[in-house]
């Protein structure tokens, strides 16, 4: 668009919108445009009012646009009109309207009320903008969208121009899209806040409630944008501001929550200044002061604003404590949200005002601090402004100090009450920090505010003094208090005389407050309290209570461990170190020793009796509480002193706890040894116990090589815990004694048979770091041993020190490689010392002795050692575990099952040869298979474990066939016992994986002697076998075991067809095997002999299962690709099988099996018959086909589709779909019949099933189809059978009604499919294709062809059957194909349609070339669209018609009868390309003219050809226009020629249609060009409308219709200087004037005034004439005569219409002159013209009848038979003529006096008038019933008005006396008359006929005496209905005479 274009669009103004002025589409909110544009505006006028009615029932506030916008006087505003302050004024009221309609408008009534502004005030071209604002907040609607579908928004440069694109799909405008215009358009953003405040001004009333939809979209549209944009600038907070600030400012609470959520969202996404902040801060404080609505949400934007602000809002804070209820509003607000915000900005300021005497604020503040909680340090916070602000109070004095104490106590002790934490942290940061002793005396005395007993020290943890923690009420503090107090006491930090005699109290008061509600705190702090303590005489009550407090039997009530561990704490204690007899050492254990901890424990039971007597007290020595032989333990003696080991697990129950015994004794003495007071008293005892128990290195070491391993015993058999510190511990002691033992005995310990090296390697795998380190270091003492066989090994794994210390894995990677070193190795001395040192270690696992849980360890620590001398070297253990895992044995230890899993783990890769060679080893392997108990749930079985082992390289590596095969046949002896799901499923897993022998596939020897059973576990594992090396070695077997399974009787049914589906399914897999692609094997590889198809079948036949019969077909289906020609041999057996059997079946897998079969036979089929002949092919395949069809109706129907779909792909659709379809019609024709109802159900059915078949395949597959089909119906016609249509339809087994029926069904279906939805899908997704045309063509065509040659065969079987009984059905037939071929016609693409139809028009055949232009013709008349390709290919099509048109004709035989139709048709063709393409093609069409033209010109053609040319001519005349010019001279004759032939034309009336048809439109065109035959043609015209009227048919009623287009267009279409001189010379030639003035009267009504002023002379002469015609024709019929003379003054009333006053005059005075000239006859057509003229002119025809008043009075003389004696007409013929005359002089009277209005009646006239109407009551000219007739209609009527007209008093007395003198009369029917006028003139005059009562009375009485009934009857009836009540005086008067009495009775007066 152009600058200047864009210029003009802005100047253009809403009502130069063209849609304005046009009618035929209505812009309609409610309507459909048309259906609006033919309602008028008084509808919309009502649908407005009901509307704004109805919306007055729900605000009244709409009444004031009652007056206004709705008001009676808006139906006739139109403001395109109006002046600019008038549009200004309207717009602002539509305006106000739309913003208070906005919250209803969803309601109907609003939507009626808006359909009156679009229709009156066209709102949505002035008023777009105000009723989007209305409409927006409803975006979402369909309403909407309608509103939006009426707006002009197309311009680019309208602001709403983004909304176009939602107009024509008609949905609603999402939200996404409104979002982000709204932050992309800041001035629609601008537009929403704008419309919001509008909304306020002018419908804001109460609360505003109704505006809540607007609020609701302003928050919903503002906040997601502010969210959406990714940058918020400083021009949308521009923009939003002051809006924001009149939100918070707004009394409406949704306004105001709205604008909170605004500034919340601009809180966050944008830094503010400090002073934007403050601002929005103060105006929210203002809020929420003001009014105290929506207290919560505007504190939570506060918080929000202050949490997303770093700076600002400083002047808030007075007026935010002016809040009430503010402390309980945060408080609500806590519950669930964090206000820390607000109050971290808000407490500062408090506090800060509660030192600066602002007493208000205390209050606040003090209901914060009781209600509100403070989180995230705030308290501290405020605990440290309250200690900095008293602090600083430095300058007050005492009385004003005394005065802040006095308010700041509440407030403290209330803080500390809630937040005693935070002000301890507070108090003890400050302890430290202040210097200056005037802060120190403000610190002190803000102590004394908080607590009394403050001053002592603050602990860290408990926040307090160590005192205060003690007593404080708070558990958990008082418990960090005693952990605190035994810390510094046994860390030895703190000496105990600084605590003084409270601390202890303080914690033997915990002791029995707290500990007995925690026994466990209690069992451990109890013991350590006083243990770090020094033993004192000042001490020792505290010690004493503390173990009489632990000797409470509360204590350890219920758990006696809990009982024993206190007192295995309390054993340290009884070790005496002082040398007095009263020390209080002796007195406390002499307490613990009588304490029931241990008088109740068995070994210390009678300890308390001898402490005294056993005691001696030497200087400077420590004892225990007595001698060792009086110790209270009996020394056992160890049995195990023989042993090397000390093996827990074996040991008896005595020595287990002896040794425990030892073990916690040990673990005691250790952990007092190690450091502190006591440590060289338990060191004393360690020696002491070492010497007593343990007093030899052997003993000693083997007693620590049991808590050397004893932790990784699962076993408790010594009832202790040995944990990683105790193990730790031993191990370092361990060290310790081996760096200081002589040699000998370290060789002893590092000998062979010892436990020290291999209990020192189990510790190297330990996860504890520290551990690994001790072990670690002990070995380094043996390293120096070099007699030890370990030595090799000490000294690698001292070599990877670090790593075995960093890693705990490493041992075993290390002796890993050491068994490399030993295999590679060079030196023999060293390969034999390595290997002597690692079967030194497996000799150790191998000894009975030797633990379970340290052997699992050393052999876990050899996990990567393998190979054959290692599992030979543990084939003992397993031995002597395998014995011990009998079921009568007892459960083995988990320690045992683990070494028992450990050594199977050993039968690997590397060891399997051994079992070859070792029948010891294979052995154990299998009796470890066999055994199937599980002792520990978590550890598998035996069973399990083994067969884990088997694995592909382990039985790889066994290299041995017959061992190989005697695990394969133990564990199918597993397999067939098994009947643990786990056991199975194990097995299965390692058949898959192994690779199976050639001799293990031999399931049996001959004879069959193997066991089923065993057969089918074997098929099982041989079926899920995935790799099977010479797979084709089992295919004999198979069968072998197929054909043994075949024999009748031999086992259980039901199990043999379970294995005779594993047989077929291995069979199967090694098919797949051999031939993975379907491809033939070699005979080498498989001969086709051993594979026996036979077997296979009669498994099928054999069987009733349909698993089996699944398999089998499988198994067949991949054969056929394998060897066909075994499968053929057997294929109709195998179809014919599933048809009867696996078809019916209603499952996924019988449709799998059946689609694979499909799959794999038939294609094989078809491959292996290529080199055989195609019928052949074909039998085979119907054959097979006619299976499927037969089993059709026993499938269940959801699977009909699939298989038949299946079938027919791989038969290949395109070569056999049709033989399907053709099957499927025959069954369904002969199939039984049934009820009627049933049958069409049926094949309702049916026949969608056979269309949805077909539409699985491709449209050319379809098409081709259908061709087979008519190709098949056409041979079947002509009788011609084949080998494949008898396998189809054989005539000799189905009778000629089935036959017909098939015919019929076919042909019907073929129609039904080209019309289904699914076809035309599928066709229209082909030809958007590229080559749909090239593909699709050939098959149309061909289809084509094919359906219109089979047309021909059932029109010829038509005729050939006309009069048999079955030529009903070859008449449906016919239909049904032309119903297919209109099918085809309508799906062709146009193109190939195109291009089909040219190549059908030139066949042979004139039927098939006639119904391909039929074809074309309906194209061409229902489509409107064309591409350019496609008017180019159809112009071509011009040259073909024109040849057929071209065929003329010599003979009329029936060839030639047909070829003459083929030319109407080929003109007909022409005649729509020409309305088609004529206006934009024209010289194209220039030729078809001529050829027409020939043939309309030539007098031998067929007329009707020659019609069909002229309808032609018609068309192409009307299209090519000035191109026809030529041709007129030529054809403009021959057509009037022919309109003259008036014969032809009444017997063909269809031929004198098209004749007036080409006229009309030759004349219409080309109205200019026609004059030299205007006058022939006018005289057609009239004459031919003249012939048909008379007709009434239906040729003869269209005929009508062209005649009067034909006389408009002569009428409207020449000029008048050609035109009436035509009409003239037509005048005076012919009869017939009707039409003829009809013509002239439509041109005159089609001519402007100044054409009518030029030629008023030649209108008025031609007028005079025909006025004349009456005269000229007087002796003829009157009717016709008044009808043609009524034509002529209409048409003259229809030219004075036209003229002004100046130019009538003249013509009426000329008119005048001319009635009163010649004959009579002109006075009866003047007065009629005059009666017709007043009729149109009404009042302006009275200003010219002043000239009138005397002829009429005289012509009302002449024609009074009772006054004259010779009327104006006195023949007896012309008698009538009188009382015509008469009626149109009175009805001239009449009108003149009915429309005068300037007093027209003066005296003169009405004396000249008024004797002359009143005469004519005497006046019975024509008869009497002529007489009544003109009395009432007429004359009464006349006279009325005329005394209406009169006006005057006097003159009516004058009338009303003649009337009354006209009673008296002679005659009944004058009086009668005269009664009738009297009455009229009373009901015109109404009240002022009063004056005329008077006289009237007596004629009337006079009236009532007569002997008339008739008229003595009316008399009455005019006294009751028609005579004014007089008032009472009159008939008070009237009442003295008697003769009126009964006339005043009679009224009731």
């Amino acid at each position: 668009m152009t600058s200047l274009a864009h210029q003009l669009k802005r100047l253009a103004l809403p009502q130069n919108d063209p849609n304005l002025l046009t009618r035929r589409e209505v812009a309609s909110l409610l309507f459909d445009p048309k259906d609006a544009a033919s309602m008028d505006r008084s509808t919309f006028y009502a649908l407005g009012c009901t509307g704004l009615e109805e919306l007055l029932g729900i605000e009244p506030a709409f009444l004031e646009f009652q007056d206004t916008l709705f008001s009676r006087a808006s139906l006739t505003l139109e403001r395109s009109v109006q002046s600019k302050e008038v549009n200004e004024k309207l717009d602002s009221g539509i305006s106000l309207f739309l913003t208070r309609l906005c919250p209803y408008f969803l309601l109907r009534p609003a939507h009626k009320c808006i359909e009156w502004l679009v229709h009156r005030f066209h709102i949505q071209l002035y008023n777009a903008d105000s009723l989007l604002a209305c409409t927006l907040p409803y975006h979402d609607t369909n309403i909407f969208v309608r509103v939006l579908q009426l707006l002009r928004i197309k311009d680019p440069t309208s602001r709403w121009n983004w909304l176009q694109c939602l107009q024509k799909p008609g949905v609603p405008l999402s939200r996404g899209a409104l979002i982000t215009h709204c932050y992309t358009d800041l001035s629609f953003m601008d537009f929403i806040c704008t419309t919001v405040t509008r909304s306020i001004q002018v419908g804001c009333s109460g609360s505003g409630s109704q505006l809540r939809v607007i609020f609701s979209f302003y928050a919903s549209t503002i906040v997601p944008a502010l969210d959406a944009v990714d940058k918020v600038s400083d021009t949308i907070v521009s923009k939003l501001l002051p809006y924001v600030q009149r939100g918070l400012k707004s009394s409406l609470i949704d306004y105001k929550a709205a604008t909170y959520m605004i500034v919340c969202q601009l809180a966050v996404k944008v830094v503010m200044e400090a002073s934007l902040v403050d601002s929005l801060a103060v105006h929210i404080s203002k809020s929420l002061v003001k009014e105290p609505v929506l207290a919560q949400e505007g504190l939570g934007c506060l918080i929000v604003l202050l949490q997303n602000q770093k700076e600002g809002a400083a002047g808030a804070f007075s007026r935010l404590c002016s809040m009430p209820a503010l402390a309980s509003t945060l408080q609500v607000m806590a519950a669930a949200h964090d206000v820390t915000p607000l109050l971290r900005y808000l407490l500062p300021h408090l506090v800060t005002a509660l030192f600066t005497c602002e007493t208000d604020k205390l209050g606040v503040l003090e209901s914060i601090l009781q209600s509100v909680p403070l989180t995230k340090g705030l308290d501290q916070t405020v605990a440290r402004l309250l200690m900095d602000g008293y602090l600083s109070q430095t300058e007050l004095c005492a009385e004003n100090m005394s005065a802040v104490d006095q308010r700041l106590l509440p407030l403290v002790r209330l803080f500390e009450s809630r937040y005693c934490g935070a002000l301890d942290a507070v108090l003890s940061g400050h302890v430290t920090d202040i210097s200056r002793s005037e802060q120190k005396r403000l610190f002190h005395q803000f102590l004394s505010l908080s607590m009394s007993s403050g001053k002592y020290q603050i602990l860290g943890n408990s926040d307090t003094s160590l005192l205060l923690s003690l007593k404080h009420p708070q558990p958990s503090v008082r418990v960090s208090a005693m952990e605190h107090l035994m810390d510094i006491t046994t860390s030895g930090q703190v000496r105990l005389s600084i605590y003084d005699n409270d601390v202890s109290s303080m914690g033997l008061l915990w002791m029995k407050t707290d500990g007995l509600r925690s026994p466990t705190a209690a069992a451990e702090f109890g013991p350590r309290l006083p243990q770090r303590l020094s033993v004192v005489s000042g001490r020792l009550p505290v010690l004493m209570d503390v173990v009489r407090l632990l000797s409470d039997p509360r204590l350890g009530k219920g758990d006696v461990e809990l009982v024993q561990r206190v007192g295995w704490r309390l054993l340290p204690f009884l070790v005496i170190t002082a040398a007095t007899p009263d020390s209080a050492q002796l007195c406390l254990a002499s307490c613990i020793a009588r304490s029931s901890i241990l008088t109740q424990h068995p070994l210390s039971l009678s300890w308390a009796q001898g402490i005294w007597s056993n005691t001696v007290f030497p200087k400077n020595h420590c004892s225990c509480c007595s001698r060792p032989n009086r110790l209270g333990l009996k020394i056992f003696p160890l049995h195990t002193q023989t042993e090397v080991w000390w093996n827990p697990e074996k040991l008896d129950t005595n020595t287990c706890c002896y040794l425990g015994l030892i073990c916690r004794l040990f673990s005691v003495i250790m952990s007092g040894a190690g450091d502190g007071p006591a440590a060289s008293s338990f060191r004393d005892l360690m020696k002491l116990l070492i010497q007593v128990h343990l007093r030899e290195p052997v003993m000693l070491f083997r007693f620590l090589c049991v808590l050397w391993g004893y932790s990784s015993n699962h076993g408790d058999q010594l009832d202790v815990k040995v944990g990683a510190v105790l193990q730790t511990q031993a191990l370092y002691m361990g060290g310790s004694l081996l760096s200081v033992q002589p040699a000998a005995t370290l060789q002893e310990l590092a000998a062979a048979d010892s436990p020290v090296v291999p209990s020192l390697l189990c510790c190297l795998s330990s996860p504890v770091r520290e551990v690994r380190r001790a072990a670690l270091g002990a070995l380094q003492s043996l390293s120096g041993v070099s007699t030890s066989p370990f030595q090799p090994i000490i000294e690698k794994l001292l070599k990877t020190w670090e790593e075995i210390i960093a890693d705990p894995s490493y041992l075993s990677t290390a002796l890993a490689v050491l068994q490399e070193e030993c295999v590679s190795a060079k030196a023999k001395t060293q390969q034999k010392k390595l290997q002597a040192a690692l079967q030194q270690l497996l000799q150790c696992v191998r000894t009975p002795c030797c633990p379970s849980y340290s052997a699992a360890a050393l052999l876990r620590a050899l996990g990567h050692v393998n190979g054959q001398f290692i599992l030979s070297a543990l084939l003992p253990v397993l031995d002597r575990l395998l014995e011990q895992s009998g079921p009568d044995t007892p459960t083995p230890l988990r320690a045992e099952a683990q070494l028992m899993q450990l050594v199977l783990g050993k039968y690997n890769e590397a060891s399997a040869p051994l079992l070859a060679e070792d029948q010891n080893c294979l052995d154990l392997f299998i009796r470890a298979l066999k055994t199937s108990t599980q002792p520990h749930a978590d550890i598998p079985s035996c069973q399990i474990i083994a067969l884990e082992q088997i694995t592909k390289p382990f039985f790889s590596a066994l290299g041995d066939d017959a061992v190989q095969q005697k695990l394969l046949s133990v564990m199918f002896d597993l397999l067939v016992e098994a009947q643990s799901p786990l056991m199975a499923n194990t097995i299965s897993s390692v058949f898959k994986v192994v690779r199976t022998p050639r001799e293990s596939t031999e399931v049996g020897p001959e004879g069959g002697a193997v066991p089923w059973q065993r057969v089918t576990l074997i098929l099982e594992l041989l079926q899920h076998k995935k790799k099977l090396k010479r797979a084709q070695m089992v295919v004999p077997v198979l069968f072998s075991l197929l054909a043994r399974s075949l024999e009748p009787g031999s086992v259980d049914q039901a199990n043999i067809e379970y294995t005779k589906q594993l047989l077929l399914s291995c069979l199967l897999n090694v098919c797949h095997r051999l031939s993975p692609d379907g491809a033939p094997v070699a005979p080498d590889v498989l001969d086709e002999d051993r594979f026996s198809v036979e077997l296979v079948v009669q498994c099928i036949r054999a069987s009733d299962v349909p698993q089996t019969h699944h398999h089998a077909l499988l198994l067949l289906g991949t054969v056929a690709t394998i060897f066909p020609e075994k499968v053929l041999h057997n294929i109709m057996p195998i179809f014919t099988f599933m048809g009867a059997n696996i078809m019916r079946l209603d499952d996924a897998y019988s449709f799998r099996v059946i689609d694979k079969t499909v799959q794999m036979v038939i294609p094989a089929l078809i491959k292996l018959s290529d080199g055989s002949s195609s019928a052949h092919v074909d039998a085979v395949v119907t054959r097979i086909v006619h299976v499927f069809a037969d089993a059709l109706p026993h499938v269940p129907d959801h699977r009909r589709l699939p298989i038949l779909n299946q079938l027919v792909t791989t038969l290949g659709p395109a070569r056999f779909l049709w033989v399907l379809l053709l099957l499927l019609f025959k069954l369904h024709a002969t199939q039984a019949a049934g009820a009627a109802s049933e049958k069409d159900a049926a094949l309702e059915r049916d026949v969608d099933f056979w269309i949805s078949l077909c539409c699985q395949f491709e449209v050319a597959d379809q098409l081709t189809s259908l061709i087979n089909i008519l190709s098949f119906l056409l041979k079947k016609a002509e009788e011609e059978e084949e080998k494949v249509e008898e396998l189809i339809f054989s005539l000799e087994t189905h009778s000629s009604k089935e036959l017909r029926h098939f015919k019929f069904l076919s042909v019907s279906f073929m129609a039904q499919l080209l019309g289904s939805t699914s076809f035309i899908g599928k066709v229209g997704v082909a030809e958007g294709g590229d080559s749909a045309d090239e593909s699709l063509f050939p098959v149309c065509f061909r289809l084509l062809e094919e359906i219109l040659r089979y047309i021909h065969s059932v029109a010829r079987c038509v005729e050939e059957n006309a009069d048999k009984p079955t030529a009903k059905f070859w008449r449906v037939l016919l239909n049904k194909a032309y119903d297919v071929l209109d099918k085809v016609n309508a799906l062709l693409p146009t193109d190939t349609f195109i291009t089909v139809m040219r190549g059908l028009m030139g066949n042979q055949l004139a039927s098939v070339r006639r119904k391909a232009m039929e074809l074309l013709n309906n194209k061409l008349q229902h489509r409107t669209q064309w591409d350019e390709q496609q008017v180019t290919a159809l112009l071509q099509l011009t040259t073909d018609l024109l040849s057929i048109v071209g065929k003329g004709h010599v003979k009329v035989t029936e060839e030639e009868a047909e070829q003459a139709i083929n030319r109407q048709t080929a003109l007909y063709t022409l005649k729509l390309l020409c309305r088609s393409f004529g206006p934009d093609h024209q010289e194209a069409f220039v030729p078809v003219l001529l050829q027409a033209v020939e043939i309309v010109t030539s007098e031998e053609e067929e007329k009707n050809v020659t019609g069909s040319a002229l309808l032609c001519i018609a068309e192409l005349v009307g299209t090519l226009k000035a191109l026809a010019i030529p041709q007129l001279p030529r054809l403009m004759p021959a057509v009037l020629q022919t309109l003259t032939d008036r014969k032809e034309l009444l017997t063909n009336e269809i031929y004198l249609l098209s004749v007036v048809t080409a006229l009309q439109r030759v004349t219409e065109t080309l109205p200019h060009f026609i004059s030299p035959y205007l006058q022939d043609t006018t005289i057609q015209v009239t004459h031919k409308t003249t012939s048909s009227s008379s007709s009434s048919s239906s040729a003869f009623a269209q005929l009508s219709v062209r005649l009067a287009s034909l006389r408009s267009t002569l009428a409207t279409k020449l000029p008048p200087r050609v035109l009436l001189p035509t009409l003239s010379r037509c005048y005076s030639s012919m009869g017939q004037l009707a039409a003829l003035i009809s013509i002239l009267k439509e041109h005159i009504g089609h001519m402007d005034k100044d054409q009518v002023n030029l030629h008023q002379s030649e209108l008025t002469s031609y007028f005079l004439t025909a006025l004349d015609f009456r005269a000229d024709h007087c002796q003829g019929d009157l009717q016709t005569t008044s009808d043609i003379e009524g034509c002529v003054i209409d048409c003259l009333t229809t030219m004075v219409m036209k003229l002004s006053e100046v130019t009538f005059r003249p013509l009426f005075f000329k008119l005048f002159d001319w009635s009163k000239s010649d004959s009579a006859e002109r006075l009866l057509t003047f007065y009629r013209l005059c009666d017709c003229v007043a009729e149109r002119l009404k009042g302006l025809f009275v200003l010219f009848a002043g000239n009138l008043v005397k002829p009429m009075s005289e012509l009302l003389r002449q024609t009074n038979s009772s006054s004259t004696g010779e009327l104006l007409f006195d023949c007896d013929e012309d008698a009538e003529k009188n009382s015509l005359l008469l009626q149109f002089v009175l009805d001239c009277l009449h009108k003149i006096f009915l429309y005068d209005t300037q007093r027209f009646l003066s005296r003169e006239r009405a004396d000249a008038l008024l004797a002359p109407l009143v005469d004519q009551l005497e006046n019975q000219v024509g008869g009497e019933q002529v007489y009544q007739q003109r009395v009432t209609r007429h004359l009464v009527p006349c006279v009325a008005q005329f005394a209406v007209a009169l006006a005057d008093d006097s003159q009516w007395k004058t009338l009303n006396y003649q009337v009354l003198l006209k009673t008296r009369h002679r005659d009944a029917k004058v009086r009668f008359s005269a009664l009738l006028m009297l009455m009229e003139l009373a009901a015109k005059l109404k009240e002022n006929y009063m004056v005329l009562l008077p006289e009237t009375i007596p004629f009337l009485a006079e009236l009532m005496e007569g002997e008339d009934t008739h008229t003595h009857t009316h008399t009455h009836n005019v006294n009751r209905l028609q005579v004014v009540k007089p008032p009472q005086s009159l008939l008070v008067c009237l009442y003295r005479n008697d003769l009126m009495q009964s006339w005043i009775s009679a009224n009731g007066l």
